[in-house]
């Protein structure tokens, strides 16, 4: 397993970590206002979420619908799909070795020229510094036995698992 694919597992797996915490929760606690993060966790997952699924499809040139289904089953499907999604996207950049290979982002006001490796670090580190803030928002819900959350622990559960 390349560097690449660590970086990608870890993302997409401890996001579903954090997923399955929240679906044992209730409405009342996803959408507690914090001063944090995008101010509840379910709209911090929602945002989260989004980040992948606009920028994979932007990155592979496809359109894109964006999806209101907020509940936690369907952003765990939301998930599946954008983190296949990217993985697609990434390994077809790192195949053609296009990391410094420029795409259009037409969202951008005004549109821009961005780089493949620099747009999927993006990506990346963004699922990160998000879900440090969901995790502070679980801690203060009371939420006990989270997850550490970095690529040690990842590792560790796919070693334990059938499947990475």
């Amino acid at each position: 397993m390349d560097l690449l694919d660590r970086l990608l597992g870890h993302d997409a797996w401890t996001t579903k970590q954090i997923l399955n915490i929240c679906a044992k929760l209730i409405d009342g606690e996803l959408d507690r206002e914090f001063d944090i993060g995008h101010r509840t966790l379910r709209r911090t997952l929602d945002h989260l979420i989004h980040n992948m699924e606009i920028w994979s499809a932007l990155m592979a040139q496809q359109e894109f619908e964006r999806s209101t289904d907020q509940s936690i089953p369907g952003m765990v499907r939301r998930l599946s799909t954008a983190e296949s999604r990217l993985s697609n996207v990434a390994h077809n950049v790192a195949d053609s070795n296009a990391w410094n290979e420029m795409w259009y982002d037409h969202l951008d006001t005004p549109p821009q020229e961005k780089r493949f490796g620099t747009a999927i670090a993006h990506v990346i580190t963004h699922s990160m510094h998000h879900r440090a803030q969901l995790l502070y928002m679980l801690r203060l819900c009371g939420v006990r036995d989270l997850p550490e959350g970095d690529v040690f622990s990842w590792e560790a559960g796919i070693e334990g698992s059938s499947t990475p």
